[in-house]
């Protein structure tokens, strides 16, 4: 990628990046084209190719944007901030739902680059996703206060149960081919609901 992607108007660029998480999102790496990405963008092929070098750099940086943009909307929502571990995810769902009206594909390419088994890129995503994911983990944990919990939780098991429930939820979800956004928002409240409920001291 070149500067020249980010001398474009925030609008054009925008475009090109919703683009990019549409196509991606509905093929595979392998089976998704430049040339229908520049369609969907409304730009040519060669424009394309002249911002990013090839699909490999194009896809890498739609990654990266996706982690940029989610640790961006957390902080704005002060996800990061809280003391209480759900009062984090609850704003942190929020956030999410800001950024899905910006790139309403974003969420559904996350899930789909996850889980690319495509030799050129795959361990490029999970090396990337390891580095986000901890650093993530480690903004939360940070400021939590540990006494909201029953008295000898396993505070790292928790958050090992719940990124394993949620990886399982999400891999449900590709194999069905069914990604919705506003589903999942349920789904994960309800999830929150539950974790509270196993969790969380109770009230004397």
């Amino acid at each position: 990628m070149n500067e020249k992607f980010f001398s474009l108007p925030v609008q054009k660029q925008q475009a090109i990046i919703n683009a990019g998480y549409r196509v991606f999102s509905q093929n595979s790496y392998k089976n998704s084209p430049m040339s229908e990405i520049a369609a969907a963008a409304g730009i040519s092929k060669s424009l394309l190719f002249h911002y990013f070098h090839n699909k490999k750099e194009l896809y890498l940086f739609l990654w990266d944007k996706c982690a940029e943009t989610s640790i961006e909307y957390m902080t704005k929502y002060g996800a990061y901030d809280q003391a209480e571990l759900f009062e984090s995810m609850e704003r942190g769902m929020r956030a999410k739902m800001e950024i899905i009206r910006l790139y309403p594909d974003m969420s559904n390419f996350t899930i789909k680059a996850f889980y690319e088994k495509d030799p050129d890129i795959c361990a490029a995503i999970q090396e990337s996703y390891h580095k986000y994911f901890n650093l993530k983990a480690d903004k939360t944990r940070l400021n939590l206060d540990p006494a909201q919990f029953i008295p000898g939780l396993d505070v790292a098991m928790m958050y090992r149960e719940m990124y394993w429930a949620s990886e399982g939820y999400l891999w449900e979800m590709v194999q069905r081919g069914d990604v919705d956004a506003a589903q999942m928002e349920k789904d994960f409240t309800r999830l929150m609901e539950f974790w509270k409920s196993v969790y969380l001291r109770k009230e004397q």
